[in-house]
């Protein structure tokens, strides 16, 4: 499961998956004071149990709740669901990106509001869009090293509440204020305060290194790689498509049904899917670069309010307490790339990483999942991945990594249609990647995503055998 450093060797064989087989490096001396602690084999990480609750367009029926009411609504879903007592989950990790600063340690918050055990520890990451992945790799590796055997992966993000701020200006005026004692100084401090510096400072989806927003470097992106405005229509009208069969068909099972306090009625589906035309589609305009720009409201993932949970143990602790997991969780990898020009393109990274460091070629993956940021950045991506030509310049590779065929990728919608939360992505990807392997028979799952910074994520997940 984990990196190089801690185990002596990685071996893979199709029948049984990733078998970790780690020699101990400590001497005779060291391994007589740490007694029956002594590092041995990595443990098999399992995926028991993954939830969500809908994924809602920010601004709608979550409007008058927060981020940890979501959070904490998904944990109480995963302890209905998989029926295990709360005391015994050990460590608990949730992603997020645009916190609410009252609940800083979201994963702490919503643990205590769910009535989750104050002895569990909690804490929260924060990875862009790739936070819940980051939740539960971490977890993961701390399963595997036998620091804990039951962990609770999830994240949430609750853009119809994001934090407003006042200018740094105004933020130095009203600390200094604090410290104003005397008449004179307070009079001092008010003959500096201007009406400009009363103006608002709204949080925006961009990227701090560069100042470009996602929207534009996805523009960009498109044209470096000559995706047409009519593609990325069409991949919309795909995602969105998909997304409604899968509804329709009871398929995203993973959705736990919410009551929020001033609805008449239980809120129990997505509700940023929209099958559209062609034509209605291109009667939009560009919402980033106008007027020649080709990402329009439509081919782009909409802001989104949800919150996702997991359940993860090791393979030995759920068969003893009688649970029958879903997949194994094999194997993970992080990239990072130019934020400027190469923002988008982490699965393109991701995804070659995983393969090579696995064994495994795209003929042995069965499902792909895959974040939709904008239908341009996944077929950016697709065209990467079929150049020769950008993997010897960039990527340091003889040969083109490989494009995912269609029939494995996606069949269940994605962040174009059902919604991006940013912390919350992750868990849904993995959740919906297990899901798909045992519906469609499958062995093996391959996610992938990008997020701010440059920044990609891959992982391998195995069906659990029945």
């Amino acid at each position: 499961m984990l990196s190089k450093q801690l185990c002596s060797s990685l071996k893979f064989t199709k029948n049984y998956g990733l078998r970790t087989i780690c020699s101990s490096n400590v001497s005779q001396k060291e391994t007589k004071s740490l007694g029956s602690k002594t590092p041995g084999s990595l443990k098999n990480v399992v995926l028991v149990e993954g939830v969500r609750t809908p994924f809602l367009v920010s601004g709608t029926d979550y409007f008058n709740i927060m981020a940890h009411d979501l959070q904490r609504h998904a944990f109480l879903s995963l302890l209905r669901r998989t029926g295990i007592p709360k005391e015994i989950i050990d460590y608990i990790i949730v992603g997020t990106v645009i916190q609410e600063v009252k609940t800083s340690n979201i994963a702490r918050e919503a643990s205590l509001g769910a009535g989750l055990s104050l002895a569990t520890p909690a804490h929260t990451v924060t990875q862009a869009c790739i936070s819940a992945n980051q939740a539960i790799s971490t977890a993961s590796g701390m399963l595997a090293t036998g620091q804990i055997d039951v962990a609770i992966a999830g994240g949430v993000e609750f853009l119809s509440d994001v934090p407003i701020r006042f200018n740094r200006s105004m933020r130095k005026l009203m600390l200094t204020a604090n410290k104003a004692k005397t008449p004179m100084q307070k009079l001092g401090l008010l003959m500096k305060l201007r009406p400009s510096l009363l103006a608002p400072e709204l949080p925006g989806v961009a990227e701090f290194s560069t100042g470009e927003t996602m929207g534009h470097s996805g523009d960009r992106l498109a044209a470096a790689f000559n995706v047409t405005r009519a593609e990325q229509d069409d991949y919309a009208i795909r995602s969105h498509a998909l997304a409604e069969k899968a509804t329709n068909e009871g398929l995203l099972s993973d959705i736990e049904t919410i009551f929020v306090p001033g609805k008449d009625k239980p809120i129990s589906r997505d509700n940023g899917i929209r099958v559209s035309t062609k034509e209605q589609l291109a009667k939009l305009k560009p919402a980033f670069i106008r007027p020649h720009g080709t990402v329009t409201a439509a081919n782009a993932s909409f802001l989104t309010d949800g919150a996702s949970a997991c359940l993860l143990m090791t393979e030995e602790k759920a068969l003893s307490l009688g649970l029958k997991p879903k997949a194994y969780l094999r194997d993970f990898v992080y990239t990072s790339q130019d934020p400027k020009d190469q923002l988008l393109l982490g699965p393109t990274y991701s995804t070659a990483k995983i393969l090579d460091k696995t064994g495994l070629s795209l003929k042995d993956i069965d499902v792909f999942e895959f974040h939709e940021a904008f239908a341009g950045q996944i077929l950016a991506n697709f065209k990467a991945m079929d150049s020769d030509w950008f993997a010897q310049n960039y990527m340091n590779r003889k040969q083109k990594v490989g494009v995912p065929p269609f029939e494995k990728f996606n069949l269940w919608g994605g962040s174009l249609s059902l919604g991006h939360p940013f912390g919350a992505t992750g868990v849904r990807l993995v959740t919906t990647a297990a899901n798909r392997l045992i519906k469609e028979g499958g062995q093996y799952a391959l996610v992938a995503a990008c997020a701010a910074g440059g920044l990609g994520h891959g992982m391998i997940v195995e069906r659990y055998p029945k």
